[in-house]
């Protein structure tokens, strides 16, 4: 459910990021272009891209190195990928704390015309970040349930 709420936002954005660059791009070809339309597209994009890639993770989409699987027995091919699960999510909570610092920093700065809060821009790192922890704890979760049924 989670999953296709997820995805349903990421086509939302990019359908939304298309419209605002086609009507930007129209507006200015006719002589009035729309000021806030690039910190706009910005925010729209920084967050789109968050939304993409925890979805690519979900799909286990992301790139990966092979190597090891093909010379290891499949007991220790899977100890590799739990290992190097437990890394990446170590490396999300490491980080999520400097994106959590960056977006309060941000807060009080305005974007542009627009002028909004440059955090709102920054908290789809945060978000993003924690949706990727959630996926890569599932998964963990998921390959060692499997791990001990083989």
């Amino acid at each position: 459910m989670l999953k296709r709420i997820e995805f349903a936002c990421a086509g939302g954005l990019l359908v939304a990021v298309v419209i605002l660059v086609a009507i930007a791009s129209v507006a200015r070809a006719m002589g009035s272009p729309i000021i806030w339309s690039v910190e706009m597209a910005q925010l729209i994009f920084a967050w789109l891209c968050m939304l993409a890639a925890d979805i690519a993770m979900q799909e286990d989409r992301h790139f990966g190195l092979q190597v090891l699987q093909e010379i290891l027995s499949p007991r220790a091919s899977a100890l590799v990928e739990i290992f190097n699960i437990v890394v990446v999510i170590g490396f999300l909570a490491f980080l999520l704390n400097y994106a959590w610092t960056n977006m309060i920093l941000m807060h009080p700065r305005l974007v542009g015309a627009a002028q909004i809060n440059a955090s709102y821009i920054h908290a789809s790192m945060v978000v993003g970040l924690l949706l990727m922890m959630r996926t890569m704890v599932s998964q963990l979760v998921r390959r060692i349930r499997n791990r001990g049924t083989n």
